[in-house]
């Protein structure tokens, strides 16, 4: 079953891509009745505020229509930037040899945030080099990451 922000991100992929852009990632943070919702929009070219105010305006729209979110929100839009958040598989592929802190789900080895080096990245497992000086290699299931970025 997928999880509220990967439903948002199949809604809004197609109107992102139509503007000539790239849906990188979508992040739903609720608290209460308020919620979040962060939309990462790339482009080779790179992205700017026009881009941005595009895309806002036009998810904005099909969100009004849609309804996915409960409650009130706010919508941001914008370029995943240097420390960029990563959500998928092949983004985790993109980086691998770069340094990238974690934060799971749930503790794995007692611990809940890890960093180190994308070493490799099998279907939905990322293998990750922690502690440099021992060379201990971790792996860890794409579903029980909370939220990983590029450490900058």
């Amino acid at each position: 079953m997928k999880n509220a922000a990967e439903q948002i991100a199949e809604l809004v992929a197609p109107t992102v891509e139509a503007l000539g852009l790239e849906l990188w990632g979508i992040e739903l943070q609720q608290q209460g009745k308020y919620s979040l919702l962060r939309v990462y929009i790339e482009n080779e070219d790179g992205v700017g505020i026009d881009d941005c105010e595009r895309v806002s305006r036009q998810v904005s729209a099909l969100l009004d229509v849609e309804d996915p979110i409960a409650g009130e929100y706010t919508l941001e839009v914008s370029s995943p930037g240097m420390d960029r958040p990563l959500f998928t598989a092949a983004q985790f592929a993109l980086y691998e040899g770069e340094k990238v802190n974690i934060r799971l789900r749930t503790a794995l080895q007692g611990r809940r945030k890890f960093k180190g080096v994308i070493k490799q990245v099998v279907d939905d497992r990322i293998g990750l080099a922690v502690d440099a000086e021992e060379g201990e290699l971790i792996e860890i299931a794409l579903a029980d990451i909370d939220k990983a970025n590029i450490d900058f």
